[in-house]
């Protein structure tokens, strides 16, 4: 897996918390392709160059969480998106499953923030249309998910 634009903008101001998702998109695309052990991807993304930036309890956080929240997370998807999740692009799959892992489980971010979040890391490190995508999928979950909070956004004119 290669990143395509993060670099694109140098002053784009990366987040110890944004650092945190690449690197849970990094261990969770692993874990996609090779199903290998939560333990040892944790262990390989933090010997990374510049985890050290990263904010690594949201880090732990996502990584963990979406794999031990996995099936979960994707029933939760599966009625939203057009196709078996096993035919998702493995940068889309990540992506997704850390978005409806904020939005399930952090509800201290905003959901608009986690949707954002998402679409930059599938801009980054996936295809040319994935951001949309993901973009249309999370807003779909966190109607649900987040129901309260987007009606009040809908009711301020701000969706």
């Amino acid at each position: 897996m290669t990143q395509k634009t993060a670099h694109a903008n140098p002053n784009k101001n990366r987040t110890p918390r944004h650092r945190a998702r690449e690197f849970a998109l990094q261990g969770l695309y692993q874990w996609l392709l090779n199903n290998e052990d939560a333990g040892a991807i944790d262990a390989h993304i933090r010997e990374a160059h510049g985890f050290n930036k990263a904010d690594a309890e949201h880090f732990d956080a996502l990584l963990h969480g979406a794999i031990k929240q996995a099936a979960a997370l994707r029933g939760g998807l599966a009625p939203l998106i057009d196709r078996p999740i096993n035919q998702l692009s493995p940068v889309e799959h990540a992506a997704l499953l850390i978005g409806a892992y904020e939005l399930a489980n952090h509800i201290e971010i905003p959901y608009k923030v986690v949707i954002n979040e998402a679409v930059e890391l599938t801009k980054s490190f996936g295809g040319i249309d994935g951001h949309k995508y993901v973009n249309g999928v999370l807003d779909k979950f966190a109607a649900t998910a987040r129901a309260t909070e987007v009606e009040d956004a809908k009711k301020r004119g701000q969706h």
